[in-house]
């Protein structure tokens, strides 16, 4: 019986070194696989950083052309404000035009021949002036935008 002691005792080693043995095969796998996973993680760290410094990038960038959107924006007012106050003058031209035509119809009964020549005369200086308003006009605007250019 004694001997029947000595084998279940070595059959106990046995299972005991398999037991350790596949504890240490285990083992290793999972030391593998930390590796590789590790190396993973470095991978995507550097990845990320790159992602990172390219976002930044873009929104420095993007920040940059809105910046210049503005400023290109804010030149065009400028130029709108010109084009409204053209619009103003000849507004007002037409006014006083119809206001002289309405006072020359008016005493053009009286004095046919005197008005025809003012009409005349006043066609001429309104015409003249039109044309000096629009080179004004245009030199103000030619003006401006060599202004803006130069900044």
């Amino acid at each position: 019986m004694e001997w029947l002691l000595y084998v279940s005792i070595f059959i106990i080693a046995i299972a005991f070194v398999i037991l350790v043995v596949s504890v240490i095969q285990t083992l290793t796998s999972v030391k593998k696989t930390l590796g590789s996973v590790s190396q993973t993680v470095d991978d995507l760290k550097t990845q990320v950083d790159g992602i990172t410094k390219e976002s930044q990038n873009l929104v420095h960038k993007t920040n940059a052309l809105a910046e210049d959107l503005q400023h290109k924006s804010e030149e065009l007012n400028s130029v709108f404000y010109a084009a409204r106050e053209l619009g103003n003058s000849f507004q007002h031209m037409n006014q006083s035009v119809k206001r002289v035509s309405d006072s020359v119809s008016r005493k053009a009964d009286e004095q046919s021949e005197n008005v025809a020549k003012a009409v005349q005369w006043g066609n001429v200086a309104l015409d003249l002036w039109t044309k000096w308003k629009l080179k004004k006009a245009a030199t103000e605007a030619q003006k401006q935008a060599t202004a803006k250019e130069e900044v």
